[in-house]
């Protein structure tokens, strides 16, 4: 792909007929206007606005690349050809149990994983344990990175020293003590201290280690969005070398690794890949370094959903294919039941195929940067390498990154708020969870994490909350007429109730009110779903019946005004609406 020329054309619609932005516009309006996006009267330009969607940054993506998007070409953040066409399969392994995390390791390396991320310490491993998880792995082909601060660090170095090994290329202590400061919430122990770095730093130089990875999932997994992931990382990293250099290492950066959150949400996740790779070359260069720019994605954790758990391989497959389109050298992709608990050998599985099936059966990985001199990617990455520039300036002018945690908290939690709305209102709808949820489905169960795990804000979580106490009482859809005229509207009643963990009942196919008060069994909540023509003929007069019938709160399924106590309806609150349902379910239940 970036091999076209800028200047070129493709087909618009008929063979011959060359594409430009003014017929582009003329037949996307048309189409709108059908949909009913679009007025009558409405210029046909007006579709850039109308299909153009906005980041949580505020950067907005285009319907349409185009060659005016792009001022210039950049070759600084294309990621060099990757040896054999594949990324590094980094499996992640968090079970404190050292017999079974020895047996997942061996199984994932015996069938595609070229790697391990181990959780030493608070949350995985105890790192007297780890010499016997790693029994029978050949460190001297397999990379290990580890992550649990100096003791985990330690510990495979003792590893190392006792078998007498020289550790595969990429294996790393994994030192991040300004993420591991951000992921908490004390302020009072002020300034994070870059001191273990230093220690891990020359263990690193002593056994041919890399010393650390700038994890950026530190921020995602609070909720920040993807310009302040960028900032963070770039500002950490910018800081470990600063450290390093006053220590006297040389070649610093040679010790460094990013890690990076992929989401299912396919072009920004390869934009910001891209974008930082840019961001930390342009770092070194001011820094007058030369090293390799080492970046290992992991599918996001707070994208999944513990509901409906299956279509998080969708969200997992998608995210691993984006993170390796931008340029990614290694890749994690999460189980599917990660939200659950500890990951059983199936979902293992499924994870690391995930990145077989990219790599060996579709090639991902063969190009070099696919999606480089696609306008639209180029120009998201321009803008979020911007952004995330910006945001890096903003953490230094604070003092740098040790100095900016509140700051960077306080950002974090604005943005996850901003999320949350989206959420709520279902513009950033969330398939299994917040639409089309299944409350009839028999949940996973897997053995919990071990005592000091990562903490998580799920996108999904204050609809997890709901479905995770599920209301008592059914709602009573008064569908009104025959099926083919309110199923529209009782789908989408019961399917937003579902998401709020409320079932339904259902009057069925109807011809008049007493049909439906004759279905009504007390229930104390209904819901009317009808055809605005229902509505205007019967649906005051059906309220006042319910009402009489028992029902001591009435919704309807529309914009309509009946004189109703609540409606539902495309835009609304759902969080909003689900609760005061599920209270008033709760104030009858107490009676």
């Amino acid at each position: 792909m970036s091999d076209v020329e800028p200047s070129a054309h493709f087909p618009l619609s008929m063979p011959g007929a060359a594409a430009d932005r003014t017929a582009w516009e003329h037949a996307a309006a048309a189409v709108l206007r059908k949909s009913g996006r679009l007025g009558a009267e409405d210029p046909d330009d007006k579709v850039w606005s109308a299909l153009t969607r906005s980041t949580l940054d505020g950067i907005g993506i285009t319907p349409l690349g185009t060659p005016d998007l792009v001022a210039g070409g950049r070759d600084d953040s294309r990621p060099p050809a990757r040896p054999g066409g594949v990324w590094d399969v980094r499996v992640a392994c968090a079970d404190p149990d050292p017999a079974t995390t020895a047996e997942h390791a061996l199984t994932d390396l015996e069938n595609g994983a070229t790697s391990l991320w181990l959780q030493i310490g608070p949350g995985g491993l105890a790192p007297d344990d780890l010499a016997s998880a790693l029994e029978g792995v050949h460190l001297d082909a397999a990379a290990v990175v580890v992550s649990g601060g100096p003791p985990g660090a330690r510990a495979f170095v003792d590893v190392l020293t006792a078998r007498g090994l020289t550790p595969a290329s990429g294996s790393n202590l994994g030192a991040d003590p300004l993420g591991d400061a951000l992921r908490t919430d004390d302020s009072a122990k002020g300034p994070a201290d870059v001191s273990d770095l230093l220690a891990t730093a020359d263990l690193a130089r002593e056994h041919g280690l890399l010393a650390a990875c700038v994890d950026g999932t530190a921020v995602h997994d609070r909720g920040g969005s993807d310009a302040q992931e960028l900032g963070w990382v770039v500002a950490v990293g910018t800081a470990y070398l600063r450290a390093l250099e006053e220590a006297g290492v040389e070649a610093p950066a040679d010790l460094i690794e990013l890690r990076l959150a992929a989401t299912d949400e396919q072009f920004p996740t390869i934009a910001k890949f891209r974008a930082v790779r840019r961001l930390w070359n342009r770092v070194l260069k001011l820094s007058d370094l030369q090293a390799p720019t080492r970046v290992h994605a992991v599918t996001s954790r707070p994208m999944m959903s513990q509901f409906d758990p299956y279509v998080n391989m969708l969200r997992t497959c998608v995210a691993a294919f984006a993170a390796g389109v931008g340029g990614a050298d290694a890749v994690t992709v999460l189980p599917f039941d990660a939200p659950l608990g500890l990951p059983d050998p199936f979902s293992r599985r499924i994870a690391r195929n995930t990145s077989a099936l990219l790599t060996e059966e579709s090639h991902v990985a063969k190009v070099s940067d696919p999606a480089g001199g696609a306008y639209a990617v180029e120009k998201l990455t321009d803008d979020l390498a911007e952004a995330g520039w910006a945001f890096l300036q903003v953490i230094e002018e604070a003092g740098g990154a040790a100095a900016a945690l509140d700051l960077v908290r306080a950002r974090i939690a604005e943005t996850a708020a901003a999320r949350d709305v989206l959420v709520a209102k279902r513009r950033r709808p969330l398939t299994g969870l917040s639409e089309f949820p299944h409350l009839e489905e028999t949940p996973l169960e897997r053995r919990d994490y071990a005592a000091g795990a990562l903490p998580v804000r799920g996108y999904g979580h204050a609809f997890e909350a709901m479905r995770r106490e599920p209301a008592g009482r059914p709602v009573f859809l008064a569908t009104m007429g025959p099926v083919a005229a309110h199923t529209a509207r009782a789908t989408f009643a019961a399917n937003l109730l579902a998401a709020g963990g409320i079932d339904v009942v259902s009057a069925g196919a109807t011809d008049s009110i007493a049909d439906v008060v004759g279905a009504y069994g007390q229930q104390p909540v209904a819901c009317l779903c009808g055809t605005d023509a229902a509505y205007s003929s019967w649906g005051a007069d059906l309220v006042k019946a319910l009402r009489e019938a028992g029902a001591t709160r009435v919704i309807v399924a529309g914009k309509t005004d009946m004189g109703q106590d609540d409606s539902c309806a495309m835009g609304v609150d759902a969080l909003d609406f689900l609760t005061r349902t599920r209270e008033a379910l709760q104030r009858e239940a107490l009676r």
